[in-house]
């Protein structure tokens, strides 16, 4: 069964590591809804939720089939602990949708603001 995922980063299309999307399919672009940011924390971001955030982040929306999501983790370091994948809330249409989002659960403390959009 695959999985709806909201990507922000360096897997959107046009970036970098889009490749590691390879099988699955584009289903739209989207917004969380508020209370979520964007920071850099090595060149590259991770979103945190932000409860100050009145606009959400922007992003697209990809249905993952299984084999695709264990290799996404395995990318996005969730046996490590870098990331950790959980749903979140999109704006419509997806508002009573299920998607899942990668999170950065550690401290940005420090790290650049990079805000509601990653560009490359």
């Amino acid at each position: 069964m695959s999985v709806l995922l909201f990507v922000y980063g360096s897997l959107k299309r046009g970036c970098h590591n889009h490749a590691q999307l390879t099988g699955q399919s584009f289903v739209a672009e989207a917004r969380t809804l508020p209370g979520y940011r964007l920071f850099d924390v090595g060149g590259y971001p991770g979103m945190v939720p932000w409860p100050a955030d009145t606009e959400g982040v922007q992003g697209e929306v990809w249905s993952v089939d299984p084999a695709g999501l264990a290799r996404l983790d395995a990318f996005e370091g969730v046996p490590e602990g870098l990331y950790v994948r959980r749903p979140i809330p999109l704006a419509a249409p997806f508002a009573s949708t299920p998607v899942e989002a990668y999170l950065y659960p550690h401290s940005v403390t420090g790290r650049r603001d990079v805000g509601t959009c990653w560009r490359e």
